[in-house]
């Protein structure tokens, strides 16, 4: 029996058709035309994009192009700081006081340090073992500067010798650690002199914000001549342009300019004769048992310093060459403060010293003449106080009194006893001004303090009491509540001494 099997024609032909069409219907469904609002906020962000990338490109290229330039520039090109000598410091005879003493310091340059934190933990540890400094220290100093920062940072300053030998041998192992050619003074017979002078050390970061034109690795100077006159002291730095590698060593010179030393000054002081009031001073000192003086001595004609000596004194050198931090707090812990510097900054009672103020002030005023006479027995009395004397003088006019220092004859010139009417205070007070006493006297280092003068306003203010003749009598000893610096004292001594003109102290006599 045939049977005949139903041919399905065009089979493959239907299939394809049938699947097209449903890919049709697919497409039909998937594809569907933005509306005017989707098209919108595509084109908006589209914008918004562009205007980004164009005003970072703007601002990388143009307002922060030199800075990038520079930084690219320093990956290749190096401009090197050549230090300038300071200035020496000499007496008036030429007598160096002050040197210099080269020295290295082992500096960071930010901007060559390996930016992988093993590589600086590395580092740290093999920096400690050679320049002997806590590790956890020069790490911490390791992270903490700007990576992109080309302002070199101080590390250790004084390098001994095998210390840079062995950085200069394994130099490579340390990327972004120099070492900066430097200078440390050297003060001659540092102990005689170090109120003069003072003494210079590293920059701090305070200091570094009012004094443009520094870096964290130069010095400056902290006290004495060395701060007052800094900006004829320290000169101007040089530089040079060399091409370094990746480790910031140099490869090749490009260009030099070179530093412009610093001014040398020559003071009016005459060592030997500070040398010999030091000596002086400390054998006075040794024999009374005492422990602090101070002594000036002046040239009446011009005001020039030949000598100024405070006790006890510190070496400067410890600060300029290294000090430990016990030998420190040993010296400011000292209860005889030898940093105070007892010459211009020490405020006293007087005493008899300024007793010929008020003998030129009360012969000005018609007080008394040069005839002018009291019988000192010994004491005066007010009421029921007494007022000594430290011996009975008998008769005894202007120049005995002052030969003598009589105190009942300038207690009657102060303060009025007998026929002489006296001063008052506020006249004692407009004569010692003129003498140059309650105000400081100019002189050209820092420290210098006014002293004091009272008056009836102020003792009325301050303790709450009227003036009384017995307050005047203590002032016309130069006791009670005046103060004076031993600067000031000899300075009205060398108005005297010159006819009458009060010069401004200086210890600076050329530049």
């Amino acid at each position: 029996m045939n049977i005949k099997k139903k041919r399905r024609p065009l089979q493959g032909v239907e299939i394809e058709d049938y699947l097209l069409t449903a890919t049709e219907k697919e497409a039909a469904r998937m594809e569907k035309p933005f509306t005017r609002k989707q098209f919108s906020v595509f084109w908006w962000c589209i914008v918004a994009t562009l205007l980004v990338l164009g005003a970072r490109t703007f601002y990388l290229s143009v307002v922060k192009g030199s800075y990038y330039q520079e930084i690219a520039k320093g990956n290749r090109i190096r401009a090197i700081v050549i230090k300038s000598p300071r200035g020496k410091i000499m007496d008036r005879s030429g007598q160096i006081l002050v040197n210099n003493i080269p020295s290295i310091d082992a500096v960071i340059v930010p901007f060559d340090l390996p930016r992988d934190d093993l590589k600086i933990k590395e580092m740290a540890s093999g920096l400690s073992d050679i320049i002997k400094i806590n590790e956890g220290e020069i790490r911490a100093k390791l992270e903490s500067v700007d990576p992109v920062s080309l302002t070199p940072i101080l590390l250790k300053e004084r390098l001994a010798q095998e210390e840079a030998l062995i950085l200069l041998e394994r130099g490579r192992e340390f990327p972004g650690v120099v070492m900066e050619k430097t200078a440390v003074r050297d003060y001659v017979d540092g102990l005689i002199f170090s109120h003069i002078l003072g003494y210079e050390g590293k920059i701090e970061k305070e200091e570094l914000e009012n004094n443009s034109g520094y870096l964290l690795t130069d010095y400056i100077g902290k006290q004495g001549i060395e701060k007052s006159y800094e900006n004829q002291l320290r000169g101007v730095n040089g530089a040079f342009q060399a091409e370094v590698d990746s480790a910031g060593s140099i490869k090749r010179e490009i260009g030099i300019i070179n530093p412009k030393p610093g001014n040398d000054l020559v003071l009016g002081i005459d060592a030997g004769l500070q040398k010999k009031i030091f000596d002086g001073l400390n054998a006075i000192l040794e024999k009374t048992r005492t422990s602090t003086a101070a002594a000036v001595a002046l040239n009446p004609k011009n005001g020039e310093v030949l000598a100024l000596v405070s006790l006890p004194s510190f070496d400067n050198n410890l600060f300029t060459q290294g000090m430990s931090s016990d030998e420190y707090v040993k010296l400011a812990n000292d209860p005889d403060k030898p940093f105070f510097n007892r010459a211009i900054s020490g405020a006293y009672p007087p005493g008899s010293v300024i007793k010929p103020i008020y003998a030129a002030a009360g012969m000005t005023e018609g007080i008394i003449n040069p005839s002018s006479a009291v019988n000192c027995t010994g004491s005066i009395s007010v009421g029921t106080y007494r007022f000594g004397d430290w011996k009975t003088h008998g008769h005894t006019d202007v120049r005995k009194a002052i030969a003598e220092s009589c105190d009942v004859f300038f207690y009657s010139v102060g303060g009025g006893y007998g026929d002489i009417s006296g001063l008052g205070i506020e006249r004692m007070k407009k004569y010692a001004n003129i003498f140059g006493l309650g105000a400081a006297a100019g002189i050209d280092i820092p420290g210098e303090v006014d002293g004091f003068f009272p008056d009836e306003q102020w003792k009325l203010n301050k303790l709450g009491e009227k003036w009384y003749t017995g307050n005047s009598y203590h002032a016309a000893i130069g006791q009670g509540f005046i103060t004076v610096t031993p600067l000031q004292i000899a300075n009205y001594v060398a108005a005297i001494a010159n006819g009458g003109k009060l010069y401004r102290p200086y210890l600076v006599s050329q530049i």
